[in-house]
């Protein structure tokens, strides 16, 4: 299949859709994540502990002028949920500084994807690379919903809007302007595990585009 200007999302899409066809699951994209709801790991406590602080040297991450990630809804009141959606904030950073340095994983993104996910991110950033693009502009990020399924794991659902990002050619610095449809918002469901160190990492991650209660 030839995709000169792949949408932002559809290259996550197609990555996800690789790595869980890898495992024998279904790659259709329109199906909820296979273990991310309906079979949760077990819960390692009955009770939540507190967020996560210094226990682990969390990465600097910037990003050039151009491109932006906008989180919404950060402070939920309950600190170790927070301490999810940071991390999960920050792994997206990662994945997109790892966009714009042309390199298909980093020590950054590997310090917040772990097994699955980290594939996942890896086949996607390595598709923006072979076709020779980066990206530029804003994805903004909301509806964003953590589920805590104990003391150590937890599952995440958000939204994003891309009808602002855009890939742009590492060749000629062209932009690829499309107009926003539907296609331009994209639910993602998430799994992350928090390690010996304190990070939540993902460790798998699935998206939908065009889904119904992403719509503004």
């Amino acid at each position: 299949m030839t995709r000169s200007t792949p949408p932002i999302a559809a290259a996550l899409v197609m990555a996800t859709a690789l790595a869980l066809t890898a495992c024998g699951g279904d790659d259709n994209s329109s199906k909820t994540i296979p273990g991310a709801q309906t079979t949760p790991p077990t819960p390692t406590a009955t009770t939540t502990t507190a967020a996560p602080t210094a226990s682990a040297q969390r990465p600097t991450i910037t990003l050039p002028s151009d491109v932006k990630d906008v989180f919404e809804g950060g402070q939920t009141g309950d600190p170790v949920k927070d301490a999810v959606l940071l991390d999960n904030a920050e792994g997206i950073k990662a994945v997109d500084a790892a966009i714009v340095a042309g390199k298909a994983t980093t020590p950054d993104v590997r310090f917040y994807y772990e097994g699955e996910g980290a594939v996942t991110m890896a086949e996607w950033v390595q598709s923006f690379l072979a076709h020779k693009n980066t990206t530029t502009g804003t994805v903004r990020y909301y509806k964003r919903d953590v589920t805590l399924k104990g003391a150590g794991s937890a599952t995440l659902i958000y939204c994003a809007d891309e009808s602002k990002a855009f890939n742009k050619s590492r060749t000629t610095g062209k932009i690829a302007v499309t107009p926003v449809t539907k296609n331009s918002y994209t639910v993602y469901n998430s799994r992350l595990e928090k390690n010996k160190q304190g990070v939540w990492q993902t460790i798998k991650v699935i998206s939908q585009r065009g889904a119904a209660q992403c719509q503004p």
